[in-house]
């Protein structure tokens, strides 16, 4: 039993990690042209068109894919506490709320997850390889994070600090969630 619930957890956490990671591309504007924007695409169309239909972009942004990272956290907390056993049948009406929390709290995390993992790619990046194709997408999907902080924490013997500065306010967040 342990076995299927890893993977379904580990199948689900990752579809849900494309979505959002296409949700935040779209509202940073990062292009779709390359190698990574057409994977996370091309894995995510079966699901975001068909909800497109149903719910409108708002504010420029495509909702369907967080509704779609949210249907597949509520799908996966559900069988979770189901597989647990660990409520009578007169809790059901608390399982309701319940359960709408915990695919909250996955999605929220998955999204702070999804920013240190680019913080920290872009980091390694940009000493090892900036011209890499995953080097551009990097840094304009953390761009929003860092600009703030390197406005007040300015280079310090030309070393950036500001990446370092962030994966600790995420970790922060992460406490909370």
């Amino acid at each position: 039993m342990q076995a299927i619930v890893f993977l379904l957890d580990s199948v689900i956490s990752f579809f849900c990690v494309l979505f959002l990671l296409r949700f935040m591309m779209q509202a940073m504007r990062v292009s779709f042209a390359g190698q990574p924007g057409n994977f996370v695409v091309a894995l995510t169309n079966w699901a975001v068109k068909p909800l497109r239909r149903i719910i409108p972009g708002i504010g420029g942004l495509d909702w369907s894919t967080v509704f779609a990272a949210f249907a597949l956290q509520l799908l996966l907390s559900g069988i979770l506490i189901a597989l647990s056993g660990r409520f009578a049948e007169a809790d059901i009406a608390g399982l309701v709320p319940m359960i709408l929390w915990f695919a909250l709290r996955a999605v929220l995390r998955l999204a702070v997850y999804i920013m240190i993992g680019a913080l920290i790619l872009q980091a390694v990046l940009s000493w090892i390889n900036p011209y890499s194709p995953l080097a551009a997408p990097a840094q304009q999907l953390t761009r929003p994070i860092l600009d703030p902080i390197r406005r007040l924490i300015p280079l310090i013997g030309g070393i950036d600090l500001s990446p370092l500065v962030a994966i600790l306010l995420l970790q922060v967040v992460l406490m909370f969630l």
